[in-house]
């Protein structure tokens, strides 16, 4: 019995954090089924506890924006220890002064603690977007970007995978089978220590998940997709050439052939990516800077 209860209230908790009402409902149905068929607890208790989660489940509809916020911050100081921040104070805040100018424009212009970009000491070509808003963009990405609108495409890119809070989408579901994956082996017995320790590791740990999709895995290809649009729409409403989204991927592809990690692990080839983007970016032409934006450009990418 006190198993059970461990694991029923680790659901209840760690569920109202993650998971949506339905997914939860689910999960704990799931859990309740096993103790009635074990003899754990009756069919009163588990009617109980399930109205319980339902009602708990329908208070936490889906995270709040304080609690991406938080989850966001301990996945991006996860990242930086392992990709140090570039000491570059003015490249800093012209990331920030364009980045934070694209996100105002996106359907997501606002988070519980604003949007925030950095750049990485790295070679590597990559970038990540924690959830709530924080951005970090490699200097080997930076690289890739011969214009502040291939730049803007970059940044979009990533503002549009925290418009669509794919990395909240993904840890859901991540947790889900290992939930699930947990309690179809065990259906049928009593839940001992070592299966309920089982249990909590399924629903801990959500920040070394989410840092697992961004490091290792990447997003699923429509998740990607998805965010190049965004990037499309965005860049037009604040006046960028959608086109510097394909120039960035172009001079990525000649780029990303001398390494096998970062996006080339990560991320749809730029050749798939450019044929996706191309009806959507249709009758833009080539990207002509104003000669302005092109010295500001210059000037803070200097030396990366």
């Amino acid at each position: 019995m006190r198993s059970l209860t461990i694991v029923i209230s680790l659901l209840l908790i760690v569920g109202s954090l993650l998971f949506g009402c339905k997914a939860m409902e689910v999960i704990t149905k799931a859990g309740t089924t096993v103790g009635v068929a074990t003899g754990t607890i009756s069919s009163q208790q588990a009617d109980s506890i399930n109205k319980s989660s339902s009602a708990v489940g329908k208070a936490m509809e889906k995270l709040t924006p304080e609690n991406e916020y938080y989850i966001g911050r301990a996945v991006a100081a996860t990242l930086l220890q392992t990709n140090k921040p570039y000491d570059n104070p003015a490249l800093n805040r012209y990331l920030n002064l364009l980045g934070q100018s694209l996100a105002a424009v996106s359907d997501k212009p606002e988070t519980f603690g604003g949007y925030h970009f950095l750049a990485m000491d790295n070679d590597e070509i990559n970038a990540f977007a924690a959830p709530g808003g924080l951005i970090l963009v490699s200097r080997g990405l930076l690289r890739c970007c011969k214009n502040e609108d291939a730049l803007a495409a970059v940044l979009a890119h990533e503002v549009g995978h925290i418009q669509g809070e794919h990395a909240i989408n993904a840890i859901k579901k991540s947790r889900l089978t290992s939930v699930f994956t947990v309690l179809a082996t065990e259906a049928g017995k009593s839940l001992a220590g070592e299966q309920v320790a089982q249990l909590t590791s399924a629903l801990e740990g959500s920040i070394s998940d989410i840092t697992s999709t961004l490091v290792n895995s990447g997003y699923a290809r429509k998740f990607e997709y998805e965010a190049d649009a965004a990037a499309v729409t965005i860049m037009q409403r604040l006046g960028y050439n959608p086109t510097g989204l394909k120039d960035m991927l172009t001079e990525m592809g000649l780029r990303i052939k001398e390494h096998k990690s970062g996006f080339a692990k990560t991320h749809p080839d730029p050749q798939d990516r450019i044929g996706k983007i191309d009806s959507l970016i249709d009758g833009a032409g080539p990207v002509v800077s104003p000669k302005s934006r092109q010295a500001r450009f210059e000037k803070a990418m200097k030396g990366i």
